[in-house]
């Protein structure tokens, strides 16, 4: 207002051209053309009357515009705002259905611009629209519980996580040892438990247990949490490292568990987990049940109407967690995994493989396919080997068994028994010996049983434990050949220490 005050003055009383006023005020000439215009136009000369203020002034050169008072129907924002967190329900439709019933009502721009206003004053945020079902957001809180071990005496601290369902706001929160992997794992099963479905996508934080590298475009995710999502089906899409909006549902969930559950929580003592999460669920409740400040409806109320219809059924068989390592197979076609052998097709030697423990099977993997299931053994330094594994001349020893070799030799004689369980015993390992007992055993089919009787007899008698000793015996017919058990005496001379020595 000051500046058409002095145009004006300059206009009028110094009679400036209106290029030298344009100069002097820093206005365009036309916006001088159009004043002194509206000056004419309303009767103003020059010098104004006396005491015209500044605001008189502007007043009769801009008269004020009569708006009509719209008595239009507006929309109820807050179900508005509800109905948008349903599957498929846009802005568009939801106007559709007001101007339906209110024919008379705002336009599309209108009720948009509205809405918008509308959201600002829920959070000074813009709010994200989470559609039902969608995502689910996971962290774990700052805050930590302590508790004590009765039996030891060390106090522990308890890790908190906290999993918000995008549309509804319902949480699950949960008290755990730590926040490594098999804790992480763990806590999203009985997540998808609590929620009685699963999500299309879950949204981490960037910690180790989830994702290995962080990245903004490409982030490296654990390949156990991988399986994980793959197993429920659900897509894992990690916050971007630090822009705590894309999680902005877990972190205000994080802020009041922290406020309404754990700070209470300051003056009690805990001596269990148990305990702590039997609290946890006893407030969560409570939580659930409670309206929201600006909105009259609670988390459970959206929950049940909105999340709970739309999230995707649990699987058959809750995930379990699994170990992951990579092996290297043997020449003997087995891997170790926690101190017990498994087998896997002897095609695979030499091959580079991932193994996938769980508590109750082991899996290996080559190239992202398996080839070989096992059942979990906890025997150490035992094997779990399948007969379809073995190359073909593996497979006929196999199959036998100490007790069944011992049956066999029974059968041709008492010699040959012992024969055998001598053998047996000379090995390391059982099945070293296998072999060349049943070779031993075979030589009766091509020497005679009774031949064989007689050179096991002899073969005790001289300690001899291999086959070939026995073949020898029966290739020469050197069974029925006696032993001499009668030695010369050595002659007595100075090198000969006699018993007395090593006395």
């Amino acid at each position: 207002m000051r500046k058409i005050f002095e145009l004006l003055r300059q206009k009028y009383e110094l009679g400036c051209s209106y290029r030298s006023i344009a100069r002097s005020l820093n206005i365009s000439i036309s916006t001088i053309a159009e004043y002194i215009a509206r000056a004419k136009a309303a009767g103003i000369s020059w010098p104004l009357p006396e005491g015209m203020t500044e605001e008189d002034l502007y007043s009769k050169l801009f008269l004020p515009v009569n708006h009509a008072v719209e008595k239009r129907t507006r929309p109820d924002w807050e179900w508005v705002h509800k109905e948008l967190r349903r599957k498929g329900v846009t802005l568009l439709l939801l106007w559709r259905e007001y101007r339906a019933i209110h024919s008379d009502g705002i336009g599309y721009t209108r009720f948009c611009v509205e809405y918008a206003a509308f959201t600002k004053s829920i959070s000074p945020v813009m709010r994200q629209i989470h559609k039902a079902g969608e995502k689910c957001f996971v962290d774990y809180a700052g805050m930590t519980v302590p508790w004590i071990d009765i039996n030891t005496g060390v106090i522990h601290e308890a890790q908190i996580f906290v999993g918000a369902l995008g549309a509804s706001q319902f949480v699950f929160v949960e008290a755990t040892h730590t926040q490594q992997l098999p804790d992480w794992i763990q806590s999203h099963v009985r997540m998808f438990e609590a929620f009685g479905g699963v999500t299309n996508i879950v949204v981490p934080d960037n910690l180790k247990s989830g994702v290995k590298r962080a990245h903004r475009y490409d982030p490296d995710i654990n390949q156990n949490y991988q399986y994980l999502g793959e197993h429920y089906g659900f897509a894992i899409v990690p916050a971007r490292a630090a822009e705590p909006k894309d999680k902005a549902k877990v972190e205000n969930a994080v802020l009041w568990v922290e406020r309404q559950i754990l700070a209470p929580f300051r003056n009690q003592t805990f001596t269990s987990l148990s305990g702590i999460n039997s609290e946890i669920k006893k407030r969560l409740t409570v939580i659930h049940q409670q309206l929201f400040q600006k909105m009259k409806v609670s988390r459970q109320e959206l929950y049940e109407t909105i999340d709970k219809p739309a999230l995707k059924p649990l699987p058959t068989e809750p995930y379990q967690y699994a170990e992951w390592k990579k092996a290297t197979i043997n020449i003997d076609y087995h891997f170790v995994f926690s101190e017990h052998y498994y087998s896997v097709p002897h095609a695979y030697i030499h091959k580079s493989v991932e193994i996938r423990g769980t508590a109750k099977t082991v899996e290996c993997f080559y190239k992202g396919q398996r080839i070989a299931l096992h059942p979990r053994s906890f025997k150490r330094y035992g094997y779990s080997t399948l007969s379809e594994h073995m190359p073909k001349a593996h497979r006929a020893y196999a199959e036998w068994t100490p007790e069944r070799i011992q049956r066999w030799a029974t059968k041709i004689g008492p010699n040959t028994a012992m024969f055998i369980t001598s053998m047996i015993a000379s090995r390391p390992f059982p099945q070293q010996a296998y072999r060349a007992c049943l070779g031993v055993l075979r030589l009766g089919k091509k020497y005679e049983e009774s031949r064989l009787e007689k050179a096991c007899a002899k073969g005790l008698a001289v300690g001899a434990t291999r086959y070939q000793q026995i073949e020898s015996m029966l290739k020469n017919k050197l069974e029925e050949v006696a032993l001499s058990l009668k030695s010369n005496p050595l002659p007595i001379h100075e090198n000969v220490r006699g018993p007395s020595y090593y006395q």
